[in-house]
């Protein structure tokens, strides 16, 4: 059922029953309001413990962490993991210009704020890193220390990393097409792979067109593509729970077309930021990542960052969803991070 914000924002909740018996993840559901907006997240861990915060991207939901989550809690820190809006428990606005880069990194800080934290050891990858880097070079007095997994900052309106793209400010330009040739992920992988290069501008564009129109397309395939080990059928259906209906899926179908409408002034000013902040910053990416998780990519904000300086940054057999891939590995490189770099 549609719903409406007070600001009359148009939006969606997915019914409690399509989350039942997730494999794997098992966390008590927390909320909080934004903007007139439902945000679900996971609190896993001592209440007073140092807060981590864990941001997910593009197709997927706080699902993506739960490999992680246990073992960082148990190792005394605060493990918070939020949805973003358009994604897993949250609410997900129905119109398609609604999800903005800059909207989106507006909502992460209100979340922030809403729940009073500081000294944040943020956690990142995919449109999360793009989110929260976004704030680290914005607000660095909000964050203690950055642990970036298959995570690059947006730079200017035109690119991240080897990424640029026309610009798209109306999604609705690319409608849901129920006539699409490409339906599935599969037909797009299929053609688009030979696009997969050093410059991965005509990658995502591709991406972001079939994102938006093709009928078929589903988040679970996406995280399913290049697995060393695939995705069990309970683990499909986890990351395909909040979106049962094409209504549901907004947020995954139009997150990937943000690239094609930031602000070059304000990102280009975080990335400035981004090079003065000198608290610890640890890259750990996967070698099959071919998007953002390259040693370029991986080189080119280590650069930026002073504090990224003498960090034993890591090269691990994982692809794009690293925390999918290798999610305990993962979470013993940043139990170790934290640990080496202690606050005060």
């Amino acid at each position: 059922m549609i719903q409406t914000t007070a600001a009359g924002r148009k939006f969606v909740r997915t019914p409690d029953t399509c989350f039942a018996n997730l494999e794997g993840y098992d966390f008590a559901p927390h909320y909080v309001e934004v903007d007139g907006l439902r945000v679900h997240y996971v609190d896993e861990g001592p209440a007073d413990g140092e807060p981590v915060l864990m941001l997910h991207g593009q197709p997927t939901w706080s699902y993506l962490y739960r490999k992680m989550i246990g073992p960082v809690a148990s190792a005394g820190y605060r493990v918070i993991v939020p949805d973003l809006i358009g994604m897993g428990k949250s609410d997900k606005p129905t119109d398609p210009n609604s999800h903005t880069f800059e909207q989106q990194v507006s909502w992460v800080l209100e979340f922030i704020e809403a729940l009073g934290l500081e000294e944040i050891a943020l956690v990142c990858q995919d449109w999360g890193g793009a989110i929260g880097l976004r704030l680290v070079g914005d607000r660095p007095e909000l964050f203690s220390r950055v642990f970036a997994a298959n995570a690059l900052a947006v730079r200017t309106g035109m690119g991240v990393g080897p990424i640029s793209v026309p610009r798209l400010r109306d999604r609705s330009a690319y409608p849901l097409d129920p006539n699409a040739r490409l339906r599935h992920w599969d037909d797009f992988l299929g053609e688009a792979i030979a696009l997969i290069g050093e410059d991965m501008s005509d990658f995502f564009w591709a991406w972001v067109q079939f994102a938006l129109t093709a009928p078929d397309f589903l988040p679970s395939q996406n995280v399913d593509t290049g697995r060393q080990t695939p995705l069990t059928a309970g683990e499909i259906a986890a990351y395909d729970a909040p979106f049962p209906e094409d209504i549901y899926r907004t947020g995954p179908r139009t997150f990937p077309s943000m690239l094609a409408d930031v602000d070059d002034e304000l990102n280009a000013r975080a990335w400035e930021g981004l090079g003065r902040f000198d608290r610890p910053l640890l890259t750990v990416c996967g070698e099959s990542d071919p998007l953002v998780g390259t040693k370029r990519n991986q080189n080119t904000l280590t650069a930026q960052v002073p504090g990224a300086k003498g960090q034993p940054h890591a090269r691990i057999d994982a692809g794009h969803f690293i925390q999918e891939n290798a999610g305990e590995l993962l979470a013993q490189h940043l139990v170790d991070f934290l640990k080496s770099n202690p606050l005060g």
